[in-house]
This record gives structure tokens, C-alpha cells and sequence, in this order.
């Protein structure tokens, strides 16, 4: 049985995040960037935030290469982990 990864353990691995509304994370596209992020060592568990009334998928990658490529393919940006809860 896989042990549950909790957000410190993401925090820790995958310190490099990037925010993206979830709109643009459901259905074809979100198929499109699991293939996407075969190579870049993203975290296969997806946080969300919610701010200013809108939701965005957090994807965390182990690397600030991984982050950057994922961002300038899909958009985003950079997200701290420590914003995490605030609701800013």
C-alpha cells in the first residue's frame, strides 16, 4: 500500500510550484499536461488553492526547470508554499 503523501512531504519534494486555475487543469488539458509532465518530475498530487473566490491547482516539481518549462507551455505562476492557508 503507497503511503499518503501529505503537503509537507509535497513542500519538501516538490518545492518548485507553480498556481494555475483549475479551469485550465480539467479534462483534455489536464491529460495533456499528465503527458507533458512524464519528464519533469512533477508530483503526482495535485493541492489546490483557493483566492479571491477562484480555485487554482498547485503542480509541485522537484526541480525549478521542470516549473519553468511547465509554466511557459500552460501558464501559471510561481506559487510559495508558505501562502498556502492564508487566502491571499
Amino acid at each position: 500500500m503507497a503511503k499518503k503523501l501529505t503537503l509537507s512531504t509535497i513542500n519538501r519534494g516538490w518545492p518548485h510550484q507553480i498556481a494555475l486555475l483549475k479551469a485550465l487543469s480539467e479534462g483534455s488539458l489536464a491529460d495533456e499536461q499528465a503527458l507533458y509532465c512524464n519528464r519533469l518530475l512533477r508530483c503526482n498530487v495535485i493541492p489546490s488553492v483557493t483566492s479571491n473566490g477562484q480555485i487554482f491547482n498547485i503542480h509541485c516539481f522537484a526541480t525549478r526547470a521542470g516549473a519553468s518549462a511547465f509554466m511557459s507551455k500552460f501558464g501559471g505562476e510561481w506559487f510559495d508554499p508558505a501562502r498556502r492557508g492564508r487566502g491571499e
